[in-house]
């Protein structure tokens, strides 16, 4: 269930515009701070969303995913402030804004590019999530207090799709303040399975392996990164 595209359009550059902020408030010794992302600092996860949107609106995609093109996101930016950061990330975000702009609704229901089996509308509500997600990261690592606004609801539908592509459940994410997302057909479609209630930020971090399932009474299944 992907959003309508004109929200997501939006949805996506206000989110980096966001992101860009945050790192560029960001300190040396906060970047060199770890992040709950296994390995990274906070510098790394600044890299990686940098790098990832600068591959993809100057048509980079050949491995894009992979922790090989990851870590080469990270490593080609490894020691920049957060300001160089940002400003990379400003000029990246301005041509990607004239790109999703552009995209009519039958490119958008059709394939994206690059290695990634989904819809072109899929993709780009792929990376406002995963930019809500590590922006989350960052904040939790310095001390930010998180931001729940409309990245949040991106990414709890995007979950909902990824767990879907799963074949978790069925299932319906009836997560505080926001409306109910299917998964797998969900309870209100008549495919029973569980409805899941509580805080949709805790669910987010449930859902993307950052804490542990059992908060929200769940089993590791739910971890859209599982093997």
């Amino acid at each position: 269930m992907t959003l309508p595209r004109e929200e997501v359009v939006k949805g996506l550059v206000d989110e980096i515009d966001e992101f860009g902020t945050l790192v560029a408030s960001l300190s040396d010794d906060e970047l060199a701070k770890p992040s709950r992302c296994e390995g990274w600092t906070v510098g790394d996860v600044a890299a990686h969303v940098t790098g990832q949107l600068a591959d993809i609106v100057h048509g980079r995609f050949d491995g894009l995913g992979t922790p090989e093109v990851t870590q080469r996101q990270v490593d080609e930016r490894r020691g920049r402030t957060g300001v160089e950061l940002a400003a990379e990330l400003k000029e990246a975000n301005a041509i990607g804004k004239t790109i999703v702009e552009s995209i009519d609704d039958a490119a958008w229901a059709g394939p994206a590019p690059g290695p990634v089996q989904t819809t072109m509308g899929e993709g780009v509500e792929g990376l406002w999530y995963d930019a809500y997600v590590h922006a989350e990261d960052i904040r939790s690592a310095t001390g930010r207090p998180s931001e729940r606004g409309p990245g949040l609801r991106a990414s709890v539908a995007h979950l909902a799709d990824l767990l879907t592509q799963r074949g978790y459940g069925p299932a319906t994410l009836a997560l505080d303040g926001l409306e109910a997302f299917p998964v797998s057909g969900g309870v209100e479609a008549g495919a029973g399975g569980k409805t899941i209630e509580g805080d949709p930020l805790d669910f987010v971090l449930v859902a993307t392996g950052r804490r542990d399932p059992a908060t929200l009474g769940l089993d590791d299944k739910v971890n859209v990164y599982a093997p």
